[in-house]
């Protein structure tokens, strides 16, 4: 529960800073509390703002085509800004420019829409 309240407040955190995700902390906190308390668990799902994509999430591991853009903007920007204007080594750049990749193509590659459960693969 103690994780799942501190992963909270990290994700609301995250809705002002542009530096902090949102929806990865707030994932982690439904997911917390699921194993702690499914009282807290449906009071997450019922927050306007936050349930639907931790439903989506839970149920298809899926990421809205608008969060999807939303955050592919926010990390491009946050990401080659620090590239570009922060005076670090170049392995830091690198490190930075490793870290924005691997996080786009995790989001990228997630599913942006439900598999629809009528079809069969063949």
């Amino acid at each position: 529960m103690a994780a799942g309240f501190i992963c909270l407040v990290l994700g609301v955190i995250g809705i002002f800073l542009p530096i902090m995700p949102t929806a990865p902390f707030v994932i982690l906190a439904a997911f917390c509390f699921s194993k702690g308390s499914e009282r807290w668990h449906r009071w997450l799902l019922n927050i306007p703002y936050f349930g639907k994509t931790v439903e989506e999430w839970e149920q298809h591991h899926m990421i809205r085509p608008g969060a999807k853009l939303w955050a592919t903007l926010c990390i491009c920007g946050l990401f080659v800004s620090t590239i570009v204007f922060v005076k670090v080594s170049v392995v830091i750049k690198a490190i930075v420019a490793a870290i924005g990749i691997a996080v786009l193509g995790f989001i990228l590659t997630r599913p942006s829409h439900p598999k629809d459960q009528n079809t069969k693969n063949t």
